[in-house]
């Protein structure tokens, strides 16, 4: 059953999860806004992170709670949106529930997906749809719209918003910092096999004060103590943060000169704004998840036979030597070189 675009007034994207996945949920946002200019596209997203799409225009953001209740009242309301098409870029229980909920005509999902019965156009693989194995996790979810018709070809890249209250808030908070060229870390990171040694970050901020620039680093408020031990070990001050919103770390990324840190959903917003990013990678597959944009980048990884793994543990040798065996040198060049490319 294909899909007559022409009558198609009302499009749901369904991207539920984490930061780094509604950042690389954009191109798909960007492409179908370029093709459907007048119709009506929402994207249902977690509400913790849906203020991450502020200011993104031509979107609607459709938060939903994580308690059954609030999921069933989203269900409800979503069938009442009457969407013609609904892509779920994530394949998990709930998504594929809340995408069926819709009573849309057209679901588009993934054939590996939970209760693919549920959907009605189904793509077997993002490779199939590119032609070639190895493909990024935001043509993973291009590949879903370009099977259903919408033009992809040209693989929009990531985008957010620099909201101005946000970016007012980001002047007070900085204060005298605010009048210094500034480069941006995140040194904390969901898994051990992810984050790159605390000290290490604090020799980087030592490093790029020869450059003369200002280092901030952020975390969540759950991860304060690496920003105090970085701060404590730097031999150069370092402004730290754990308790900026979403909209408030995309206008500090954007004012950067450079980002440095752990592959992490704040490497995806640095990117999104167009600041060079230099990300270090440990357990992570680099071809899925590195920095998707033109700005210049740079990942550092060493290389392991065991790369890429799920990331949770270090089955292998106990400890993550991937993450651990990057060089303190190594980055240092990446971030030099990086400079260098965005200075022309």
């Amino acid at each position: 059953m294909s899909i007559d675009w022409q009558k198609v007034d009302r499009v749901l994207v369904v991207r539920l999860r984490s930061i780094g996945d509604t950042v690389l949920a954009t191109p798909s946002l960007t492409a179908l806004r370029q093709f459907l200019p007048h119709a009506q596209i929402d994207i249902l997203l977690e509400d913790w992170v849906a203020p991450l799409l502020d200011g993104f225009e031509g979107v609607t953001v459709v938060p939903v709670g994580k308690g059954t209740g609030e999921r069933l009242v989203a269900a409800r309301r979503l069938r009442q949106r009457r969407y013609d098409v609904v892509f779920n870029l994530h394949g998990g229980s709930t998504s594929t529930f809340l995408s069926r909920a819709t009573g849309a005509r057209h679901r588009v999902g993934y054939s590996n997906y939970q209760y693919s019965f549920l959907y009605t156009h189904l793509l077997s693989s993002s490779a199939d749809f590119w032609g070639r194995d190895n493909t990024h996790s935001a043509e993973q979810q291009l590949a879903l719209l370009g099977f259903a018709g919408v033009p992809v070809e040209d693989q929009p890249k990531t985008h957010l918003a620099v909201t101005r209250n946000a970016s007012l808030k980001i002047d007070e908070r900085l204060g005298y910092a605010s009048k210094k060229d500034l480069v941006l870390i995140h040194p904390s990171s969901a898994f051990m096999t992810k984050q790159w040694p605390t000290e290490n970050y604090a020799r980087v901020a030592e490093y790029l004060a020869n450059y003369g620039l200002q280092t901030v680093a952020v975390a969540s408020k759950s991860e304060s103590g690496v920003l105090d031990n970085l701060a404590a070990q730097s031999k150069v001050p370092v402004t730290i943060f754990d308790d900026l919103s979403l909209p408030e770390i995309t206008a500090l990324a954007a004012r950067a000169k450079l980002f440095v840190g752990n592959d992490s959903g704040i490497a995806h917003i640095a990117a999104a704004v167009k600041t060079p990013v230099v990300v270090v990678f440990g357990s992570s597959n680099r071809s899925h998840w590195g920095p998707w944009t033109d700005s210049p980048n740079e990942i550092v990884y060493q290389e392991f036979h065991c790369q890429p793994c799920a990331g949770y543990e270090c089955r292998e040798f106990g400890e993550p030597r991937c993450i651990l065996s990057v060089s303190q040198e190594s980055v240092f060049m990446a971030i030099a070189r990086t400079l260098e490319k965005a200075a022309g």
